[in-house]
C-alpha cells in the first residue's frame, strides 16, 4: 500500500461529537483516488464509477495525522480498480478501509476512453523515459 497523502485535523473537519466527519474524510479520500487515478492513467478526466462496502473502524480527532494508502488492484481496458486504507498516524489505527474502487477515464465527450496501462507506473520512472529522449 503507498501512502503519499497526510492531512491534519483541523476544527472546521470535526462533526459535532467532536471527532473527524465521515464526509470529510470520503472527499479527501476520493480526491486522493482520482489524483492518484489521473496520474497512473495519464488522463485528466477521471471518474468514480463504483466504491465497495466503507468500513470505519476508528476515528481521528482534532490534532491528529491521518495518512492516506492506496493500492492498485487490476487494471480494466478503461478503469483502474483501486484498495483504499486511512490510518491515523497519532493512534497508530485503522481508521477506515474500501476493498474496491473503480476510477474510469472519459474521453472529451464522456465516454469511457481505454488506456493501455497494465501495471502502476512510478513518476520517476516516467519521467526518467522523458530525460531519455532529450
Amino acid at each position: 500500500m503507498l501512502f503519499h497523502t497526510r492531512k491534519w485535523v483541523k476544527p472546521e473537519d470535526l462533526n459535532p461529537n467532536g471527532t473527524l466527519f465521515g464526509g470529510k474524510l470520503l472527499a479527501w479520500i476520493d480526491e486522493e483516488l482520482a489524483l492518484f487515478s489521473i496520474i497512473q492513467l495519464e488522463n485528466t478526466r477521471i471518474v468514480t464509477k463504483h466504491m465497495s462496502e466503507i468500513n470505519f473502524r476508528s476515528s481521528a480527532r482534532q490534532g491528529d495525522i491521518i495518512e492516506i494508502g492506496i493500492d492498485a488492484v487490476k487494471f480494466g481496458n478503461t478503469s483502474i480498480t483501486l484498495k483504499c486504507e486511512v490510518r491515523n498516524i497519532m493512534t497508530r489505527e485503522r481508521i477506515i478501509t474500501i476493498d474496491s474502487i473503480t476510477m474510469v477515464g472519459l474521453d472529451d465527450e464522456g465516454k469511457p476512453k481505454p488506456h493501455g496501462k497494465t501495471q502502476l507506473e512510478k513518476l520517476d520512472d516516467r519521467f526518467r523515459k522523458i530525460e531519455s529522449k532529450d
